[in-house]
This record gives structure tokens, sequence and C-alpha cells, in this order.
């Protein structure tokens, strides 16, 4: 093993800017144009030992630029030969995989706006989505520079002869290491490392350092450099305040979270996490009873509906996304693909992941509803928010019977001074009981039958809107933007006053602060009003003026 660094972030005045690591004036103005004045800590770390040839093993929290950490490198590396290096023929040289679809297409969008000015030097390709094989293989008979993908479709490729890597390939990353075999894709990165040149330089990228890691390290790198970041796993108080709220029973749970949306107490994107899909459709179906708009990430939903669903979610659309996080959605273990789970929990898309890694912008709270089943799970649940110098709140839903599991994730966290990290949230259960027959009006409504209708109803509507629609969002892409994901499904018996709050519900304390007749602006369209075109015969207005007599000649 080379070396081990655990160095703290030098200070302000002695950190090395992106201008000073010697990137090529492209990569640079697109930095800019991000908006990014400093590397983050892993960025100032990796970047520079990257550009030396040396294998990475790094680790850094979730939302701390790790994609950029590798893609930066990359495409200088790639870059510098192109410019300076014998003229060769084109091939892939950079190879990235991911854990899930929509982390694929996230480290391909963020290489794509790193390469904004060198989009003709630098080619990239995403070959992650299974329905577009036939597309694929044309995209790679074009020979990309870099291929961004999950292993069992590169391995595919790599199977069919489509992608060959043997003797081009320069650069592998893997991005979220730690997840690529709890996902059940080792025996898939065994065979796709016998297709790999003998010599390349490889990054893994990762939030945390397990035995799988490890594992992954002794296949893939070759004498290299540790990257073990001397930072906390999520923000400081500071940036992320994270509460834990006890409630008595299931009922209180719902009866806590209906007051919290529905009086606007929690303000902004928040993030809802369950820890089943049955759990899902169940708190969508109870908060469409009080008219609380919300949609569920599942992975059963065609990976363009699932994207189509965050990307509508960062620009504002709706503020409240149901999701499992990727651990417990398919329940992957070690040796097992996704989708092997229990009936409720089981996701057809093997390769569907939620929270870990995906990018949700302007996050201002992550609910965990259901407490999360490991300290490692509340990490990558949290670190939805509080991105990017943004502040944020996690407010974490715990029963009686789960202080245990709780103490757990207070004992990885571990607070400044012994101090706990999650502080109790102060709310007066007593103060909302006037909501209490509501709640359960409106749980009493949500049957497993209507669950189960729900869930049926939404894959139809997605499937058709992916498939049959395809084409003509291709030709119509602004269309695409009417398209809704939170639409009632109402399968369930819905009682149009549960969606009003009469004044004297209203807890006295929050009178007059709170608005929850108030609905959200939606986001602005910028459309000119056509002016109807009037009739001149029928809105002509007599004004009455008395016509002046002629003059009679004499």
């Amino acid at each position: 093993m080379r070396a081990v660094i655990t160095e703290p972030r030098m200070a302000d005045d002695e950190a090395l800017g992106f201008e000073h690591m010697g990137l090529d004036p492209r990569l640079l103005q697109a930095v800019t144009d991000l908006g990014w004045s400093r590397p983050t800590l892993i960025q100032e770390k990796a970047i520079p030992l990257a550009l030396e040839g040396k294998d990475l093993l790094a680790r850094a929290r979730t939302g701390s630029g790790k994609t950029a950490a590798y893609a930066i490198p990359m495409l200088q590396l790639l870059l510098h030969r192109k410019a300076t290096g014998p003229v060769v023929e084109q091939a892939v040289r950079g190879l990235v995989l991911v854990p899930t679809k929509e982390l694929a297409r996230q480290a391909q969008s963020m290489i794509q706006q790193l390469a904004a000015y060198c989009a003709r030097d630098i080619r990239v390709a995403n070959v992650s989505a299974a329905e577009d094989s036939a597309s694929q293989r044309a995209v790679l008979m074009e020979k990309p520079d870099v291929v961004v993908g999950t292993p069992s479709r590169i391995l595919n490729h790599l199977q069919q002869d489509s992608l060959k890597l043997r003797d081009s390939l320069e650069l592998l990353v893997m991005d979220e290491a730690d997840l690529l075999f709890s996902f059940g894709f080792e025996e898939e990165l065994k065979s796709l490392l016998c297709h790999l040149p003998r010599i390349y330089q490889a990054f893994l990228m990762s939030a945390t350092f397990n035995e799988d890691v490890q594992t992954l390290k002794e296949l893939v790198l070759h004498n290299p450099v540790t990257l073990k970041l001397q930072e906390s796993q999520l923000p400081g108080p500071e940036q992320l305040q994270q509460f834990q709220v006890v409630c008595s029973t299931e009922e209180d749970k719902f009866l806590l979270l209906y007051a919290l949306l529905k009086l606007s107490l929690i303000r902004g994107k928040s993030l809802l996490f369950v820890n089943t899909l049955e759990r899902s459709y169940r708190l969508r179906l109870f908060l469409e009873q009080f008219s609380i708009p919300a949609c569920v990430l599942n992975g059963e939903l065609p990976l363009r509906s699932r994207c189509h669903i965050i990307s509508q979610f960062n620009q504002g659309f709706y503020d409240c996304i149901i999701a499992t996080d990727a651990e417990v959605l398919g329940a992957p273990v070690k040796g097992r693909r996704q989708g092997k789970g229990p009936k409720g929990n089981r996701a057809s898309d093997p390769e569907a992941g939620v929270a870990r890694g995906i990018d949700f912008h302007h996050v201002c709270a992550v609910l965990n509803f259901d407490l999360p089943p490991t300290p490692e799970a509340y990490i990558h649940r949290a670190g939805r928010t509080a991105r990017a110098n943004n502040p944020g709140v996690v407010l974490t839903f715990v029963l009686p019977t789960e202080q245990s599991q709780l103490g757990r994730i207070e004992e990885l966290l571990g607070g400044e001074n012994g101090a706990p990290a999650l502080l109790p949230y102060q709310f007066r259960m007593e103060e909302i009981e006037g909501f209490r027959y509501r709640c359960r009006d409106a749980m009493r409504a949500v049957t497993k039958q209507a669950i189960r209708e729900a869930r049926l109803k939404e894959i139809r509507e997605e499937l058709l809107h992916s498939e049959r629609l395809k084409t003509y969002f291709e030709d119509n892409p602004r269309d695409l933007q009417l398209l809704r994901h939170d639409l009632p499904l109402h399968p369930a018996v819905v009682k149009p006053h549960l969606g009003h709050v009469p004044d004297y519900l209203v807890p006295p304390a929050l009178r007059g602060l709170v608005h929850p007749h108030k609905k959200r602006k939606k986001p602005s369209s910028k459309k000119v009003k056509k002016v109807k075109a009037q009739n001149p015969l029928r809105n002509f207005k007599h004004r009455g003026e008395k016509r002046r007599a002629r003059a009679v000649p004499s």
C-alpha cells in the first residue's frame, strides 16, 4: 500500500485552487460556469494525485463533490493525451461504473457539463438503460472517449463485442464502490475485469469503507493512495440540524406528519423516507385525503419516469417526494440481486436506486418517517439535504420500541463533547389533538386493497407515458413539462372536507402564523395571454351623442 492521507483541509489562504492545478483552460471555464470558486476537500486532495497517475481509494461523505473529483482529472488526462500524444485511433479510454441507472445518468450529466467547452474532443456515452440496447450499440460503434454504465450493462456489451476495452482502456472509475457488491454485481465485476488490460489507472470512490470496498481494492487497484479525509460524515450543526421526535404510536406518526405539512411548519422541498414500497403508497394515499400532493419514487416505474420525477422536483414543480432508500428498496444483500425481497418491498428493476448518491437540488428537510434500518442508511438519507453549503434539517420519527436502534445511529454520529447528535424536537402533541379524528378517518380509508390498486394504476399510467408518448415528447420537449407525477391516485375514498382546516382547529400559538389554505405557486411558464378577438358589431357601444342638426340651405 502506497500511503494513507488523513490531512485536514488547509486554511483558505493555503488551499490549492482549480487555477493552480494545471488544468486545461476549457475545463477551468466549465468549472467557473458551474459557480465553483474553490475545490471541496476531496477535490483538493484527489485531483493532484490523480493527475500524477496514481491509483486512488477515496472516502468522502455524500454531497462532497466526489463525481467532479474523478471527472476533472479524467477529462484533463484525456485532453492532454490528445493534445500532446501521438495520433492514435479513436477508442474508449475511460470507464465509469456505478450501481444504479439514475447514478449513471447523473454522472454522465456532470461529465458533460465539465466537458462543455471541449465537447468536440471528448464524447461521453451512458449505456445503463437495458431498453436502449440497439441505439447503444450504434453509439459504441463511434467509440466515445468515456463510457458510463452499470456493471451488468457494461459486461453485456463486452460479451457482445459492441464494446472493446482490452487494448484501449486507460482510466477505470468505480463510483459508490461500497454499493457495487451489495447490489449483487460481484460476479459481473469479476467477469468484467477479465476484459480489461493489465495496466490502467483506477479510482474507487465511496462514502464508507467496508469489506466489499476492501475486496474491490485488491481486485482493481495497484499500489493505491488511500484518502481518508478528516471530516465528519455529515455537515456540522451550523449547517445541518438533526432532530428526533418520539411518537407513542404509529397513529401519532401520521398525525404529526399531517400537522407539519398541512400547517406548513416545514417549508420548502422535503424528502420523506419510509422502509417499504407498500408504506410509500400508504403514506401518499393518506396525504391525498388532505389535498397534500406528493409523488412516490418507485423502482417499479420506468427509468424515464423516475428521472423525470427527480428532474421536476429539482425544478420546483412539487415539494414532496416519498422514497425508500437504496439499501432497503429490494433489500440488497451481498451476492443477491435486488428485486428478490419480500413482495411489499420488491423493485422490478434491479438497478433502481434512490437514496445513495442521487442529487436532489435544494432539499430543505429530510423526514425519516420510518427509522432507518442501519446507521449507514441514516447517513445516506441525511446526505440528501445540506449539500453545497446550503442549510438543511433532518427529523426522525421514533417509536418507543426503536430506542435501541436510535442509540446505534447516535453512537455512529457521535456528537461533539458527548452531546447527542439528534436533538429532541420540541412539539406539543396535545396542541394538535383536534386533528386526530381526521387522521383516523384518513387512515381507515387507506386499505390494503386501495394501496394495491394505487400501485398498479400508477405503473400502468407511467408505462403509457414512458412508451407511447416517448416519440411525441422527443418532438415536443416543452410538453413534457406538463406531465405531472403528483396527481391524485384516488383509489381510496376521499372526503373533500378533510382538505379544509377550520380556523378553530389551528393551535392557538400558530394562529396568524400559518396559512393552511394558501395554495403553492406553480412555476411560471411565461405564457403570453391570448387576447380574444372582439366582434366589433357586438361590442359596439352607443355613446348617446346627439347628432348635430344640419343647416338647411335656404
